[in-house]
């Protein structure tokens, strides 16, 4: 662990992204302190009012706080994207692990599955699903989690393969250990260091799917204030009202960078080849 956190700090731009990491995180959670106004709350009087001191991030086209919608909209955004990267990574590693422990037609079964799901375009399946149910926050969570583990699945199903002819491994079998107490208690906590980088660059991912569904009018859908659905109502003002769409894209832009940062950072540090590396160059 501690060799981790050497080589994490090492990495500027990682730093960088962990902390715009928890400043985010800390914003969501204490949204409600944070925002000056009521988010929901419309103003006729003050429609499409520039920035300003009493409205720093102006108003949008009912006159509701921009920066207070923003702030909340961090909420959801960031719990789109944890839950539904939970949801993908509890799939993944359930199925990685059967596939990679026992192998055989266990493991061409669910590997035709991973490869059958990658066929589909991911986007566009979420379109599909979305066509059938009515667009909700629980409903997009799902669905995204739903449609994104594969991923997952073979990082893990690649991780067992391996450390299942580990000697530690086949130790516990000669000494009559459980299948089930060698995967929960041996293999899988091995393993998990690919999958938490995954999710790690996961949620960006899921981020940008529900902005992008947002802006289709098929995402989280009123009164809810997501940045993609902010982003939806300010194109069509986007000539008299440019920071509807700047600062909600703004917003987008820097949480996907910082995660990836963040994540390319975590995979960077868990690399003992990397760690290496860098001891040699001291």
């Amino acid at each position: 662990m501690s060799a981790f956190w050497r080589t994490f700090r090492k990495n500027r731009l990682a730093v960088a992204g962990g902390a715009i990491v928890v400043l985010l995180v800390l914003v969501a959670v204490f949204a409600p302190l944070l925002a000056p106004w009521d988010p929901h709350r419309p103003d006729v009087k003050r429609m499409l009012e520039d920035p300003s001191g009493r409205h720093l991030l102006g108003t949008d086209q009912l006159g509701r706080d921009v920066l207070s919608r923003m702030i909340h909209g961090a909420r959801v955004s960031l719990a789109v994207g944890f839950v539904s990267v939970g949801i993908a990574a509890l799939i993944g590693i359930v199925l990685g692990a059967v596939a990679g422990y026992k192998g055989g037609s266990t493991d061409g079964a669910i590997m035709r599955l991973v490869d059958l799901m990658l066929v589909f375009p991911s986007f566009f399946l979420l379109l599909a699903v979305l066509a059938f149910l009515r667009p909700s926050i629980w409903t997009i969570m799902t669905v995204i989690g739903l449609t994104s583990w594969m991923r997952v699945a073979r990082l893990v199903r690649a991780e067992f393969l391996t450390l299942k002819e580990r000697e530690f491994v086949l130790w516990s079998h000669a000494i009559g250990a459980s299948g089930f107490r060698i995967v929960w208690r041996h293999i899988l906590p091995n393993a998990m260091a690919p999958v938490l980088v995954a999710m790690t660059l996961g949620i960006p991912a899921a981020i940008l799917t529900e902005s992008g569904l947002s802006f289709l009018g098929l995402g989280v859908q009123p009164p809810y204030a997501t940045w993609g659905n902010i982003l939806n109502e300010g194109k069509d003002a986007i000539e008299i009202a440019w920071w509807l769409s700047f600062y909600p894209g703004l917003a987008i832009l820097v949480t996907v960078l910082a995660y990836n940062l963040f994540g390319e950072g975590i995979r960077d540090a868990l690399d003992p080849r990397l760690r290496q590396a860098m001891g040699r160059g001291r």
